[in-house]
């Protein structure tokens, strides 16, 4: 899949041909991939595979969710001229997507780490993007939730208004759908958890709701159903997910670590 992806994202640049490779002649090359900022290194396993593929050397300054700061050198490249200069976009790309979302993440994750919740990514992926998006999120810190919909059942408002009976639907959904698939159901009342506990639901998700509504529903559980897990989702920002997790939920769900990640800095240098 990653072999594939990175050959993909090289042919969308390069078209044709590199028009530089006519002109003159490959000569051995050495470049430097320097941070112009601080962040949260991300891509590795992709650079990886276009280096193999375009048969250039990468001797790795930083790995996958390691810190760097303004000035160092995150990777060499060694290679002929055509391919690292071919490829130098591509991979400057893909650094810079995955390390941006990573670095955000990082920041979420750092937040809440002393309260032992769980930090999740959502469904909010650039389209084909969703596997390398979340793989950014992974190496900032987080949690994979779904891939999507063939992994776990997620109930959502928008289900529940074709179901008459959640409960019995739970109890066919079990019958039908993997063993090991989960069931979840979003909630954005505490009535409508009630629902979700006495369904026998495996996880509910507290969608939309106040930290103190999300307390409520966390000593609901806590007195009548233990063993059902609760996440909390729903516009969740770097200000206010210290606030979720002091409710005392299991997960916290955030699509901000990826659609409100800003590029970070990285430059290429030929040394």
């Amino acid at each position: 899949m990653i072999k594939e992806f990175v050959k993909a994202a090289l042919a969308e640049d390069v078209g044709r041909g590199d028009l530089y490779a006519l002109v003159e002649e490959s000569v051995p090359t050495k470049a430097d991939i320097i941070a112009k900022c601080d962040g949260v290194f991300a891509g590795v396993k992709y650079i990886d595979v276009l280096a193999k593929e375009e048969n250039l050397d990468v001797i790795w300054g930083k790995k996958d969710g390691e810190s760097f700061v303004k000035g160092d050198v995150i990777a060499i490249i060694k290679g002929a001229s055509h391919d690292v200069l071919k490829t130098e976009r591509t991979l400057l790309d893909l650094a810079l997507h995955a390390s941006s979302i990573a670095t955000l993440t990082r920041k979420y994750a750092e937040i809440i780490a002393p309260y032992g919740v769980k930090l999740l990514d959502t469904r909010k992926t650039r389209p084909m993007l969703r596997v390398f998006e979340k793989y950014a999120t992974r190496c900032g810190g987080a949690t994979n939730h779904r891939m999507g919909l063939d992994d776990s059942l997620m109930i959502k408002d928008t289900h529940l208004k074709t179901i008459d009976n959640l409960a019995e639907y739970i109890v066919k959904a079990r019958k039908v759908i993997p063993f090991t698939a989960k069931i979840e159901v979003e909630a954005e009342t505490l009535e409508i958890a009630k629902l979700a506990f006495e369904a026998q639901a495996d996880i509910v998700m507290c969608d939309n709701m106040t930290p103190e509504q999300v307390k409520e529903v966390v000593e609901y559980r806590n007195a009548n159903h233990p063993h059902i897990l609760l996440e909390a989702s729903g516009n969740i920002s770097l200000e206010t997910i210290e606030s979720y997790a002091k409710t005392g939920v299991d997960a916290i769900s955030s699509g901000s670590l990826i659609h409100q990640a800003n590029w970070i800095d990285l430059s290429m240098k030929i040394s």
